[in-house]
C-alpha cells in the first residue's frame, strides 16, 4: 500500500517543475517529482465551480447522489445516509477502474483530492494505492488547493513587470495583444479567460462566465507560467469584468504599470465592433435589451431613441453615438482616476484594423518596452 499525504504548497510547487512553469516563492527545495494526473472526485456541479486547472472529474457521488445523501442525512439520520452513500461510492469507484485504470502502468501516480480531503478522495485513494499505484491525496483537498491560490497570487504578480495597452473602446486592444501572443510575448487576457468583453455589451450570447473562484484560478495558472524576466502585456480593465472581480494585487500592479495608447480612427472603430460584436446586428433584441442597463446613466429618452435606431437597421449610427456619448467620456475618465501613468503613454496610431495584427509592429513594440 502506497498512500501519501502531499500539502497543497507541495503539490504546486511539484506539478509546476513537472510543466516547467515557474513556481510559486514558496516551492519545495530541489524535489523533480511530478504527477501523472490529477483527479478531482467531488461532483460535476462542484468541478464545474472551480477545479485545479488540468484537473479530470471522476466523482465517487454524482450531483444527485450527492443531494440524496445530503437528504438522507439531515431527514434521517448520518448512520443511514453513509450506509447508502458507501453504496454508491463504491459502486462509483468500481465504474472509474473499469473505465480509466485496467490498462494504466504501475508507475502511474495520480493526486486524488475532494472537498477537504476526506472520505470522498480516502475511499477512491485506498482502493488504487491497495492495487499498487503510488497515490497522492492533497491535505485540505479543495479547500486547501483554494487557499493555496489566495495566498499564491501577491507573490506571483510582485516579481513581474505589467505593460498596458490602453486606448478607447473599438481601438482593438484585444486584437493586439492577441498579435503579440502570436508573436511569443507573454500576455494576460483577462477578457478571455473571464468570457466577457468587459462592458455593459460584454457579454458574449450563449457563453456564461466561469466562477469567481475558478476566474481566480485560471488567473494563478497564467501567473505561475510567466517569466518575470520578461514583459507581462494586459489590457487596461476595470475592477470588474462583467459580474467577476480582478483581484486586488492584480489591479493595483496594472494602475501602476506604463501604458501604450492605440489610437484608431472613428470609422476603424465603428467597424472592429460591428465586427467583433457581430450581435448587434444580427440579435437587435439582444442588443436593445442590454441597452436597457444605460437609461440611469444616459436616460430613458436617449435609449428609446436608440432603441428605435436598432429596429430600423440603423445599428453603425447607433455604435458611433454609444463612443461619442457614452464609452469615450466614461473610459477617458477612468483612466485619467485610475493609471496613474496614462499621462505619459506612448501613442500608438494606427491606419487600419489591418495594423493589429502586424507581426512587425507587434515585435517592435514588444522590444520598445522590454528595453
Amino acid at each position: 500500500m502506497s498512500l501519501h499525504l502531499i500539502a497543497p504548497h507541495e503539490a504546486v510547487a511539484l506539478w509546476a517543475q513537472a510543466h516547467q512553469a515557474f513556481p510559486a516563492s514558496n516551492a519545495v527545495g530541489k524535489k523533480t517529482l511530478g504527477f501523472s494526473e490529477i483527479i478531482d472526485v467531488r461532483s460535476e456541479g462542484e468541478f464545474a465551480l472551480d477545479h485545479w486547472p488540468g484537473a479530470i472529474n471522476w466523482p465517487v457521488l454524482d450531483n444527485e447522489e450527492r443531494i440524496l445523501i445530503g437528504t438522507l442525512y439531515k431527514q434521517v439520520s448520518a448512520f443511514e445516509a453513509q450506509k447508502k452513500g458507501a453504496a454508491l461510492v463504491a459502486r462509483n469507484i468500481a465504474k472509474h477502474i473499469e473505465s480509466h485504470v485496467l490498462d494504466l502502468p504501475k508507475d502511474w501516480q495520480p493526486l486524488i483530492y475532494c472537498w477537504r480531503g476526506g472520505k470522498r478522495s480516502g475511499s477512491i485513494s485506498g482502493v488504487l494505492s491497495q492495487i499498487g499505484f503510488k497515490v497522492h491525496l492533497l491535505e485540505g483537498g479543495y479547500k486547501g488547493f483554494r487557499q493555496q491560490v489566495i495566498e499564491d497570487i501577491p507573490p506571483l504578480i510582485a516579481p513581474l513587470r505589467f505593460h498596458i495597452i490602453s486606448g478607447r473602446t473599438g481601438s482593438g486592444k484585444t486584437r493586439l495583444l492577441q498579435t503579440l501572443k502570436r508573436q511569443g510575448a507573454q500576455v494576460l487576457d483577462l477578457e478571455d479567460l473571464a468570457r466577457h468583453r468587459s462592458s455593459v455589451l460584454g457579454q458574449i450570447p450563449g457563453v456564461p462566465q466561469p466562477s469567481q473562484k475558478h476566474f481566480d484560478t485560471l488567473i494563478w495558472e497564467q501567473l505561475r507560467h510567466f517569466n518575470p524576466s520578461e514583459v507581462v502585456f494586459i489590457e487596461s480593465e476595470s475592477k470588474k469584468v462583467g459580474n467577476l472581480t480582478v483581484p486586488e494585487g492584480l489591479i493595483e500592479k496594472m494602475r501602476q504599470s506604463p501604458c501604450t495608447n492605440l489610437e484608431l480612427s472613428m470609422k476603424g472603430r465603428v467597424e472592429l465592433l460591428m465586427q467583433d460584436y457581430a450581435f448587434m446586428a444580427e440579435e437587435r433584441e439582444f442588443f436593445i435589451k442590454k441597452l436597457q442597463a444605460l437609461i440611469p446613466a444616459r436616460g430613458k429618452a436617449v435609449i428609446e431613441q436608440w432603441s428605435t435606431m436598432i429596429e430600423e437597421g440603423q445599428v453603425k449610427q447607433v455604435v458611433q453615438e454609444l463612443l461619442e456619448q457614452h464609452y469615450d467620456p466614461t473610459y477617458d475618465a477612468s483612466m485619467k482616476r485610475n493609471f496613474q501613468l496614462i499621462g505619459s503613454a506612448h501613442a500608438l496610431v494606427l491606419e487600419s484594423l489591418e495594423a493589429l495584427e502586424d507581426a512587425q509592429l507587434a515585435e517592435q513594440l514588444r522590444h520598445r518596452v522590454s528595453v
